[in-house]
């Protein structure tokens, strides 16, 4: 980070911040977690700074679900969350972050007292590539078959119990009835963002917030749409420039 700072011309003297999984384990410098119930415009207190060089670089803190029944982690989300709810004024929210690991969590008068990962990119990887469902989608073509994904949403929401039987649909409907590829490729795709939504959402009647950007954004509010579910769209980087530039001005307020 330091040295990209320095390609950009940033001066040594202002300081800098970072998320995600710089702050992990096995990345540049552990920044451990803060515990649910955690209140989003606090995250700043929890940062940790880089060791070793002359700027003052701080990494941010994940957020830890230490629930035995119950167990998860999240980190680079919560700055998402922080700077998507901030620039809509809203304390109150359930947020939806697709990605290889999608996060739902809700956000309450400014803390996120709870959230769930949920492994659907990393599942859809696997299927269409590690598993009879990879000759199913061989060669489909770059233009999307919606009809097909939104019927797979559609069954995922109806019965997620049966997700192995419905992704094992996919291969049955082509020996029987000569499904295309890209036919096969979303009905996986739905089937499993469909199985998604039925375990993340809760009708507790707050907002829903689509923290999403690009192909995401627009499959998941195809899938939202499909569900029944109003929400509204904030787009993933602006979310997480805006919550790295609150906890910054946190940090150094007359610095940033």
């Amino acid at each position: 980070l330091e040295g990209h700072l320095a390609e950009l011309g940033v001066p040594a003297a202002v300081p800098a911040l970072a998320c995600g999984m710089v702050g992990a384990r096995q990345g540049w410098v552990e920044a451990g977690y803060i515990d649910t119930p955690a209140r989003l415009a606090g995250l700043a207190a929890g940062t940790v700074r880089v060791p070793g060089i002359a700027r003052d670089v701080r990494i941010l803190p994940g957020i830890a679900r230490r629930d035995p029944a119950a167990p998860d982690v999240m980190r680079g989300e919560e700055t998402q969350i922080l700077g998507a709810l901030a620039a809509h004024g809203l304390n109150d929210a359930t947020v939806c972050m697709p990605g290889t690991h999608s996060k739902w969590g809700r956000v309450s008068e400014g803390c996120l007292s709870a959230f769930s990962t949920f492994m659907t990119g990393e599942l859809f990887a696997a299927v269409t590539g590690h598993t009879i469902l990879a000759h199913a989608v061989a060669g489909a073509p770059a233009d999307e078959d919606m009809d097909a994904f939104r019927r797979a949403v559609t069954a995922a929401l109806a019965g997620p119990a049966r997700i192995a039987n419905l992704l094992f649909q996919v291969r049955s409907g082509q020996l029987l009835f000569g499904r295309g590829a890209a036919a096969a490729r979303e009905t996986i795709s739905g089937s499993l963002i469909g199985l998604e939504i039925a375990g993340g959402h809760t009708a507790d009647g707050s907002d829903l917030v689509l923290i999403a950007s690009g192909h995401l954004a627009r499959l998941y509010g195809v899938a939202l749409g499909v569900a029944g579910l109003p929400h509204r769209v904030i787009d993933a980087d602006a979310a997480v420039l805006g919550g790295l530039s609150l906890a910054a001005h946190s940090l150094w307020p007359s610095r940033i």
